[in-house]
């Protein structure tokens, strides 16, 4: 969602809060603007991408603009408001000595609006955000003391917040507070930080302090200060990030998407690293936390999170109750604490998010937790918000993960899930023979990966003949089925095309009707027990003059009879075939978008992690 970056040290700060502004584009955005505070405040923003931005400081109207040493930035993504420079971040109260950014959404803005208008204050905008600023002005006026001021005034707000606050009658200083949305500090020689996301500070220091909900930093180039909201001081423990700079550049390809998309490979031999062992034919999933009796004690699983993270939660559901026999369901976080979920003794919640920040799959541990309930996390980001209040759980060391469209750090979940079904299947009737077999499966994965991605050119050559159709089916059964879905959702979010996924025998149950010479259909047809019935439905679409690119397991030569387009995946067990089965569908769609001419990076509408209801 929204970007924030804040500085304040003996440096440029415009440079520096640009430049990590620029890191967070991949969030998704709608505008951007800066505040810098010396003897003055200075304020610019305006509707557009960071370059729109970043030429109007440089035009030449603003010549001092570098010597600023405090400032604070930020990239919106629009709830409150259309897009528009007058709607951009920052904003200021009635004087314009305090100007703020902020990530979240406050519900009760409009009672705090009606009251600071009775008592006189011009509201400019149409942000919820707004408000804030002439609620910390209001308290200001009454004490000269900024941090009191800040305390008093997120004290009355409702919903969700990151907040960075700066003062032009205290240079030097930044205020941040956080609720529901991440906020960074990183720790530099001589200087300080802010940001929502690590990819903004990591170029200055790795060493950081991850604020938690109703903490307040108060910051100084040197110093820092947590505290609660009743102003009680917080220690916190300063933590290092174990990745650096080149993991958030290009590394000479065109985009993040297609960069993260051949990392999978590595990605994928990280996350079963030191914990799929060959030596003794194990699973090792420490971070569970799970005692032998509460494994024994679980009855069923309930997986919650939203879009790529849920289709790797189905892919879960399909392995769990396969091979260790335990019920599970899927849940949509969004819907799931909105319906009074029936929890018991016996079950076990495990949430799923890349980032560990998605709102609503936050919402939904807590719900869980509060019934009394172990929840467990699946999660990229050491330090998140849902890693800290999880009771255990899972990284899946993919690595930061800049394109919007999910690649690598799904290949990751559903990795981790493999291993999660695995450990549970042994323990019920998976020998070690067996259990043996597909660990040795999973180490010749990444080298399987790296073929599958020898097919790009040819994806591409595919890409090429579908890329003026409209809409698109996705078909497959069994664990295939949820890559359907992942393929489809891949095409939607960065070609705009229209795409569908279903299981492939519900075709006839309708969407059939849509079959014809303008609808591609994509087969998932691996070599498996019901690999006559998928073939059979692909005679249907043939029938009816539909164009098949199917994704088939190499040597099958029999399914170019009903296909268009083949694209071959080495043969392996279907537990851990989804690892491969999806790699071609990144590709084809990535290669369809890039043809029409799509950012792929930032697709339109689209924020990389959701952090708002």
């Amino acid at each position: 969602m929204c970007g924030i970056v804040g500085y304040v040290g003996d440096k440029d700060a415009s440079s520096i809060i640009i430049n990590g502004l620029k890191r967070l584009e991949y969030r998704g955005y709608d505008s951007a603007g800066i505040a810098l505070v010396g003897d003055d405040i200075f304020i610019h923003k305006k509707n557009g991408k960071i370059s729109v931005l970043e030429k109007s400081l440089d035009d030449g109207s603003h010549p001092d603009i570098h010597r600023y040493h405090t400032g604070i930035g930020h990239t919106r993504w629009a709830t409150h408001g259309a897009p528009s420079d007058r709607n951009a971040h920052p904003h200021t109260d009635c004087e314009n000595e305090i100007a703020l950014v902020h990530n979240g959404i406050i519900e009760n803005f409009a009672s705090i609006k009606k009251m600071l208008v009775q008592k006189g204050h011009t509201i400019r905008s149409d942000t919820d955000t707004e408000v804030i600023a002439h609620l910390i002005e209001y308290h200001y006026r009454q004490n000269n003391d900024l941090l009191d001021a800040v305390m008093k005034a997120v004290s009355r707000l409702e919903g969700t917040y990151g907040l960075c606050i700066v003062s032009k009658r205290e240079p030097g200083r930044i205020i941040a507070a956080r609720n529901g949305s991440p906020l960074i500090l990183g720790a530099g020689d001589g200087e300080m930080i802010i940001a929502s996301d690590a990819s903004a500070i990591i170029e200055h220091t790795n060493r950081v302090i991850y604020l938690a909900d109703g903490e307040i930093i108060d910051v100084t180039g040197d110093t820092f200060k947590t505290y609660g909201l009743d102003l009680q001081r917080i220690d916190k423990k300063i933590e290092d990030i174990d990745w650096d700079i080149t993991s958030i550049e290009k590394a000479g390809f065109d985009h993040f998407m297609l960069k993260e998309i051949f990392e999978q490979p590595e990605t994928i031999r990280n996350a079963f690293r030191g914990r799929a062992m060959r030596d003794t034919g194990s699973i090792r999933l420490d971070g569970l936390r799970l005692s032998e009796e509460e494994l024994n004690e679980v009855r069923r699983v309930i997986f919650i999170a939203c879009g790529t993270s849920w289709h790797a939660g189905l892919i879960g559901e399909y392995l769990i109750e396969e091979y260790a026999r335990i019920p599970v369901e899927v849940e949509y976080a969004s819907e799931f604490r909105y319906r009074k979920p029936i929890l018991m003794k016996g079950d076990l919640v495990i949430v799923i998010s890349q980032s560990g920040e998605t709102a609503d799959t936050l919402a939904a541990l807590r719900e869980a937790r509060s019934k009394g309930i172990k929840v467990l996390g699946i999660t990229n980001v050491v330090g998140s918000t849902i890693a800290r209040e999880c009771d255990g759980g899972i990284y899946i060391h993919a690595g930061p993960e800049i394109g919007v469209a999910s690649t690598k750090a799904f290949t990751s979940q559903v990795t981790v899930l493999i291993m999660l079904a695995l450990m549970l299947a042994h323990r019920h009737d998976l020998t070690a023979e067996e259990l043996h077999v597909y660990i040795e499966q999973l180490h010749a994965i990444p080298d399987m990966v790296r073929e599958v991605l020898s097919s790009s050119d040819y994806i591409r050559s595919i890409a090429e003949q579908l890329k003026s159709n409209k809409n698109f089916l996705y078909l497959g059964r069994g664990v295939n089925f949820p890559v359907a879905l992942e393929g489809a959702l891949k095409l939607k979010e960065i070609s705009y095309i229209h795409a569908e996924g279903y299981p492939a025998a519900e075709m006839k149950h309708g969407p059939i009707a849509l079959i014809d010479e303008n609808m591609p259909v994509v087969f998932i047809a691996p070599k498996d027990i019901i690999y006559d019935k998928i073939v059979s439905n692909m005679e249907e679409v043939k029938a009816r003059g539909g164009k098949i690119i199917a994704i088939a397991t190499t040597g099958d030569e029999d399914i170019r009879r009903y296909s268009d387009h083949v694209i071959y995946v080495p043969e392996v067990r279907k537990m851990v075939s989804p690892l491969l089965t999806v790699v071609p569908l990144q590709l084809l769609a990535y290669h369809i978008a890039v043809l029409r001419g799509c950012d792929v990076d930032q697709p339109r509408n689209l924020a990389k992690s959701v952090t708002v209801e």
